[in-house]
């Protein structure tokens, strides 16, 4: 249910910009006007968003089981196991073919996948592909008949305070949509894996609304609800979705590749210094170019502030770092430099990633 203040927030959305296709207006019986509702852009999108269960088995991660003098005194086997029973949500993005985007963290360990749609189908899904560090997975629906998808949006279009929904399954109650606004964008920190640049909207998300769907007011999907930030465990107002641009971009090379093929070109970033920023508020710092790397052979120097990767706006170090890892290998990327105070730009090929060493590991893979 929409709180009074997200009423009068989209009250006044449609007194100043008219209302949206999202936004239609329906009559109010007390006063004989009419006031808006978002029902159409839901009943739109919802059957698109799924209720997934899962039934796998895990292994227990102790230190103590790899001990042998341990397992030998307790007579405890080498791999100790549990049973896993959760349940999340997950987006159909391609109808014909019963493809499933969720979180990793969801169907981790999935022996078995079950999946409910809105109006109830209980139906066997399979898990195609996982990719850890962006917390991605695809599932496919073995009889897809019958299924609507929910189009991809462009989620680098994405404003601090455009209006979102957040669509999943929270608690295992069932199918339940949440609005917000989108609160920050860019926003990493949140797990060691480094492949991050999260949405950060205050719509309500809670456990069991990972990977659910958060869709804009057009009914499109810009991005996988993915975490909170809560010390009760419940809604403060911080979640987070991974954008649907780098989900779209894990699901391709799963799909493909039955894995993420995560390539180099050879150099190293900071973030944007005082010392360092050329008049320039946003962009990544090329803090150290590897020698004969794709990076030296097209130009490349070290303290270059990147601000551009394919005609798209680069905020920060972290979100051009996930630009190359999740490139696929071969491909160009245009980068748009500053160096100098002068703007110009290069083409870089992304390599193959190398061995971890003490200089690789510095260095985009």
């Amino acid at each position: 249910m929409l709180g009074q203040r997200t009423i009068l927030a989209w009250l006044l959305v449609v007194a100043l910009f008219g209302a949206s296709p999202a936004i239609s207006q329906v009559p109010d019986l007390k006063t004989g006007g009419s006031v808006p509702t978002l029902a159409p852009v839901v009943r739109q999108v919802t059957p698109a968003v799924v209720n997934i269960s899962v039934h796998g088995r895990v292994r227990e991660d102790n230190p103590l089981y790899r001990d042998p003098f341990f397992r030998e005194f307790f007579d405890i086997p080498k791999q100790v196991e549990k049973e896993i029973n959760s349940t999340g949500s997950g987006v159909i993005v391609d109808a014909r073919r019963g493809y499933v985007l969720t979180n990793n963290h969801v169907v981790e360990g999935a022996s078995v996948v079950r999946i409910t749609t809105k109006d109830g189908r209980q139906l066997t899904a399979k898990v195609i592909g996982r990719d850890a560090p962006t917390d991605v997975a695809v599932l496919q629906i073995q009889d897809p008949a019958g299924l609507q998808a929910l189009p991809f949006g462009d989620s680098d279009a994405l404003e601090v305070g455009d209006f979102v929904l957040a669509i999943g399954n929270p608690f295992g109650l069932g199918q339940t949509v949440t609005s917000g606004l989108v609160s920050a964008l860019g926003r990493t920190g949140l797990s060691k894996e480094g492949f991050e640049d999260f949405i950060q909207t205050d719509a309500a998300i809670n456990p069991g609304n990972s990977g659910g769907a958060l869709v804009n007011l057009r009914g499109e999907l810009v991005g996988i609800n993915s975490a909170i930030i809560s010390p009760g465990g419940g809604n403060v107002g911080i979640g987070f979705a991974i954008p649907a641009n780098m989900a779209r971009i894990v699901m391709e090379q799963i799909v493909d590749k039955g894995h993420v093929e995560r390539g180099r070109i050879g150099v190293s970033l900071r973030e944007l210094q005082p010392s360092t920023k050329q008049g320039r508020n946003e962009g990544a710092v090329i803090a150290e170019v590897a020698a004969d790397s794709p990076a030296a052979r097209a130009g490349l120097r070290k303290d270059d502030i990147v601000v551009m990767a394919d005609d798209r706006r680069i905020r920060s170090a972290s979100q051009l770092r996930n630009k190359i890892g999740l490139a696929r290998v071969g491909q160009d990327v245009k980068l748009t430099i500053v160096r100098g105070g002068q703007t110009s730009s290069a083409v870089v090929k992304v390599a193959p990633p190398v061995q971890a060493s003490s200089t690789s590991t510095r260095l985009l893979h």
